[in-house]
């Protein structure tokens, strides 16, 4: 196991059966991001990418928001990491290497995203940037940027467009509105919507699902699909080939053939 445990009571992290339950925990504030949550966050998800015991990661929220954005007033006022205190210079913020939407984006092991309930700013990002949602009945988004004067800054503006498609997402974008759980269904922002007490029933269901396939090949799909989105087809095909050429040496691959031949589940090691 390689993922420590959590610096901060500001984050809870859960491991079991191969899926590794991250949930932001400051409810008074609905989950509003301090500086020690940022960090943890980023450091938490990058030790999850590499520990052959994580083969899925669930983020979610305590209490009735998912994340209500980047906390700027504890940022403003020194109770955060100080990097919007006068002199340190906005960009400080957002740590380009370490932030969340970067590391997430980053990421080869599979993300869900549990939308227990409001995601506004900062929040929303980091549930587009999650690989599946499914949301509370009880969940909203609120893509309001252009009601606080600002723009989604940490990813929106990459993931709606590829999301939705560029009328919609100009449409979330420039109306500004606050979008329940059906209409997000409906555009297709979430992928599926539960009863509130279901909801973490049915996320870890999913994980279980995807934790029990071999974890090299949905790593290997899920990082040539985001490859893909950048690349012409012939160089895609090519480099799935050369990510192909592993698996067919690996455990998983003889004991994927083995469970077909003999009609029974197969048991993935990760190898």
């Amino acid at each position: 196991m390689v993922v420590s445990p959590s610096p901060t009571p500001e984050l809870l992290v859960e491991h079991s059966d191969y899926i590794l339950t991250i949930t932001l925990n400051r409810p008074d504030r609905l989950n509003a991001i301090s500086g020690p949550m940022l960090s943890a966050l980023s450091k938490t998800l990058q030790e999850a990418n590499i520990d052959r015991d994580v083969r899925c990661v669930i983020l979610t929220g305590a209490g009735r928001g998912f994340c209500a954005g980047l906390d700027l007033k504890d940022q403003m006022s020194g109770g955060g990491d100080g990097s919007l205190q006068p002199g340190r210079g906005g960009y400080q913020l957002f740590d380009l290497h370490n932030s969340p939407p970067i590391v997430i984006n980053r990421m080869d092991k599979p993300m869900i995203c549990a939308l227990n309930g409001a995601a506004a700013g900062y929040g929303m990002d980091l549930a587009l940037g999650c690989d599946i949602r499914i949301a509370s009945e009880h969940a909203k988004m609120g893509a309001v940027f252009a009601k606080r004067g600002v723009l989604p800054e940490s990813g929106g503006c990459w993931y709606l467009p590829r999301l939705l498609g560029w009328a919609r997402a100009a449409e979330v974008a420039f109306l500004g509105d606050v979008l329940d759980a059906q209409r997000s269904l409906e555009l297709g922002l979430v992928n599926k919507v539960v009863p509130h007490d279901q909801l973490m029933t049915e996320a870890r269901a999913w994980a279980t699902k995807i934790a029990n396939n071999a974890p090299l090949s949905v790593q290997a799909t899920k990082r040539m699909m985001r490859l893909g989105m950048e690349e012409t087809f012939e160089a895609a095909v090519d480099h799935i080939y050369l990510q192909l050429l592993p698996l067919f040496q690996s455990e998983d691959f003889k004991e994927g053939l083995a469970a077909f031949a003999e009609r029974r589940e197969p048991v993935f090691k990760g190898r």
